[in-house]
C-alpha cells in the first residue's frame, strides 16, 4: 500500500478519517505489513501483502 492512500481512506464503520498507520514491514516505498487504526472507534484494519483489508469485522 502506498502512503498516499492514507489521505483518501476512511473507516468503513464510522466513516472517520484520517486513519492512523502502523508499519511493520516496508519495501520499495510500499507498506507490505502493518495496520490502519480508526482514531474514533478504535477498529484496526490489517495491511497484508501491501493490501489494506478494510472489511468491517466484529470486535
Amino acid at each position: 500500500m502506498k502512503r498516499e492512500l492514507l489521505n483518501i481512506l476512511a473507516c468503513p464503520v464510522c466513516k472517520s478519517s484520517p486513519l492512523k498507520m502502523t508499519v511493520d514491514k516496508e519495501e520499495g516505498g510500499e507498506i507490505v505489513e502493518g495496520g490502519l487504526t480508526c482514531q474514533k472507534c478504535g477498529r484496526v484494519y490489517p495491511i497484508e501483502g501491501s493490501i489494506p483489508n478494510m472489511l468491517a469485522h466484529d470486535r
